[in-house]
């Protein structure tokens, strides 16, 4: 097959033209023979069988009849007419049903000539029709493609309205099989395709859109969902790879004094195991001479900050500055407060910057930063502008990465240090070492094919003396029950978050719901014995700051808000927290709102207020909240109901949009997958083997495309 083959623009399929082209492209993205040929089939429909009047039953189910139309009539009915055939075969007889369309149907149809029939069947009375069926003559049927189990093909209302049903489709991909005579290019090397027993490239794109049967689908579907997770593994780790020899790292050798003072002298409480791990897994790294890409997970309160901080001692000990951005100014500077008072005397130079610090401040801010004077720089996106220059940056820590777009972690790439010597291959600057956190956590699924091409280090167990949250599901009802429960709690000294949902699309409503909880709970806890704070969308910054102010202070017991309290805000005097509407959060949300309580010694609640009318999903996400609180196992749980592309977010959704494979159902596929791209990297990083040929060839052509994959991390 001439390779280009598969390029041909598709207006020159023969019955494709011009026209139908245009709404191919437009509704489904089809531009060449290759979008077409990887428009996989949704569902099949079984045709291996042939029924008999006689035999139909009133199951709903699509079948497939042999018969003759006997006699035509139209039938007037409340609104229009009816078209009914008479249809019959040696043992009965059923009628076919069209409620439009009848004068196109009518001259088409011929009587008393064999048609295979294909619909759902009904039964009115003792008589059973068939509404609108699929018919081919009967000469047709055995002369087309034997397609055992009927494809059915994505589809819009457009498509449909432009006729292009899912049998014109069909008829497409036949053409397009007899142009390529059924042969396309092998894309796996020998050794996989023997050790799986996958079948061939042909094979299995011939038997995804005309099984013979079940079982020979089941193995073309496999194939290809193999293939197709095994080039994204391939694209992702060979990516980790080269950098790995390419882009060379600042050698952190030392573990001087200021790492070894703070672990002796003013680590607060002892690390876990977990934390102990990590930090020897981004030590590895340090000292690699390859610059560490590396991805910190853990869930809400592990311990990452400390983590991060002695690895920016690290960087100190060996001569560079390090800084630690965050997505949002809040965040920022608790970031900055935490890191001040862990280092306690300690002489390290710290600050902060985020939009907010003043002009005068900032000046001094860069001289120091370029002279070298000021080591740790903690702040907001801020951090990224031109202006903002460092003598020797040696360490980027990028807080909840999601939340920064891909350009903007590039920058903190161009922050990094000057060649640490003349014959530097290049010239350019070396950048620094990236560690990336999130305490969003992400299922290995996902991680695999998302940071693929970063090191992930988990934190996995609590500091000791965290207690789990316990999380309770009560319904409006109980409502009464659950402000006693706030005011023992307030007794005690303790605060008490109270979090009422947040949609876009509704400002209005959303505030209306806030105001009106607000004030009820505002009757139920009086002034002066109670003190309410409330934050929500439409107050200004400052109002914002002060009333969050008032509350980390204890100055309030109570906080009401709209999901505006953002990620790693920490009360530890708050103790509870009672979600509104809890149904109307996505379970990443509910893990994250309860992470805001159980940050000191403790005992603390999170109390999921809901309706009585609940969805199927719904209850699924408030069960797993109640019984578990491990961020790994919610993740899980979120990917099955919500899907990849929901779960990152609307900036990385376009990430994973696979064809055939879904990283959810097909998991352990995608584990063989990067296992086998692995081996075959490990034996051959350029693929240059004669054996390993096609990979090569396919994996280039992929790279011209230029996938979303390039751009990731």
């Amino acid at each position: 097959m001439n390779p280009n083959f598969l390029q041909t623009p598709i207006p020159y399929l023969k019955g494709v033209g011009p026209n139908r082209a245009d709404i191919l492209k437009a509704e489904l993205g089809i531009e060449t023979y290759r979008d077409l040929l990887h428009l996989f089939p949704n569902r099949y429909l079984d045709k291996t069988q042939y029924y008999k009047i006689a035999q139909l039953q009133p199951s709903g189910a699509d079948v497939q009849v042999v018969g003759k139309i006997i006699h035509l009539k139209t039938v007037e009915q409340k609104r229009g007419k009816r078209l009914v055939a008479t249809f019959v075969d040696e043992m009965g007889q059923m009628e076919l049903v069209w409620f439009r369309g009848h004068k196109w149907i009518r001259e088409n149809l011929k009587i008393n000539e064999p048609y295979v029939v294909f619909g759902r069947v009904s039964k009115y009375g003792s008589i059973f029709s068939m509404p609108h069926p699929e018919m081919e003559l009967l000469s047709e049927h055995q002369k087309g493609v034997k397609v055992a189990m009927q494809p059915i093909y994505p589809s819009t209302e457009k498509l449909s309205a432009k006729g292009i049903t899912n049998r014109v489709v069909g008829k497409m991909m036949q053409q397009l099989f007899l142009e390529s005579k059924g042969r396309f290019l092998e894309s796996l090397p020998k050794t996989i395709l023997e050790e799986l027993r996958l079948i061939s490239k042909s094979e299995a794109l011939f038997n995804i859109h005309f099984p013979k049967n079940q079982e020979l689908l089941a193995k073309a579907q496999f194939r290809l969902k193999f293939e197709e997770l095994f080039f994204v593994q391939l694209q992702l780790i060979s990516k980790k790879l080269v950098r790995k020899q390419k882009i060379k790292g600042l050698p952190f050798e030392a573990v001087g004094e200021n790492f070894t003072s703070f672990f002796e002298n003013h680590l607060p409480f002892e690390l876990t195991d977990a934390q102990k791990r990590v930090i020897k897994e981004i030590r590895g790294d340090l000292g690699s001479n390859a610059q560490m890409n590396r991805l910190l997970q853990g869930d809400v309160g592990s311990g990452k900050t400390i983590v991060a901080l002695m690895c920016m001692l690290l960087a100190m000990d060996n001569g560079f500055q390090a800084c630690l951005m965050a997505p949002t100014e809040i965040l920022a500077a608790q970031h900055y407060n935490s890191l001040k008072e862990l280092l306690g005397k300690m002489d390290v130079k710290i600050a902060l910057l985020t939009g907010s610090t003043k002009k005068s401040a900032r000046t001094l801010l860069h001289n120091q930063l370029e002279n070298g004077n000021l080591n740790i720089l903690v702040g907001t996106h801020a951090v990224l502008e031109d202006k903002v220059q460092f003598k020797n940056l040696g360490l980027a820590i990028v807080d909840e990465q999601h939340r920064f777009g891909v350009a903007q972690r590039s920058k903190l790439w161009h922050k990094g240090s000057p060649p640490q010597s003349s014959d530097g291959e290049d010239g350019g600057a070396i950048p620094p070492h990236i560690l990336v956190m999130t305490a969003t956590p992400i299922p290995r699924t996902l991680a695999m094919s998302l940071y693929g091409d970063l090191d992930v280090s988990v934190i996995d167990e609590l500091p000791p003396g965290r207690k789990p949250v316990k999380t309770v599901h009560r319904y409006d009802a109980n409502r009464l029950k659950v402000f006693r429960f706030i005011k023992d709690e307030i007794k005690k000294g303790r605060q008490i978050y109270i979090v009422y949902p947040l949609i876009q699309e509704s400002e209005a409503l959303d505030y209306k719901d806030l105001m009106d909880g607000y004030e009820s709970i505002a009757r139920e806890f009086p002034m002066p014995e109670y003190q309410i704070s409330i934050v929500h969308g439409k107050m200004k910054p400052a109002d914002k700051d002060y009333e969050m102010d008032r509350f980390v202070k204890g100055e309030t017991q109570i906080m009401v808000a709209t999901t505006v309290i953002e990620v790693g805000v920490n009360v530890p005097n708050a103790s509870v927290m009672i979600i509104e509407s809890a149904e109307r959060f996505g379970l990443s949300q509910l893990h994250q709102l309860r992470g805001r309580v159980g940050r000191g010694a403790e005992q603390s609640f999170c109390i999921l207020m809901t309706g009585h009318k609940l969805s199927e999903d719904a209850k699924t996400r408030l069960q797993t909240m109640v019984q578990t609180n491990d961020g790994f196992e919610i993740a899980e749980v979120d990917l099955k109901l919500r899907g990849p592309g929901d779960l990152m977010g609307t900036q990385q959704s376009g990430l994973l949009t696979l064809k055939i494979a879904d990283i959810v159902k097909d998991n352990q596929i995608l584990k063989t997958a990067r296992y086998h791209a692995i081996q075959l990297l490990k034996e051959d990083p350029r693929l240059e083997k004669e054996e390993n040929r096609p990979v090569r060839i396919a994996y280039a052509k992929m790279m011209q495309n230029k996938t979303i994959w390039n751009y990731i991390s």
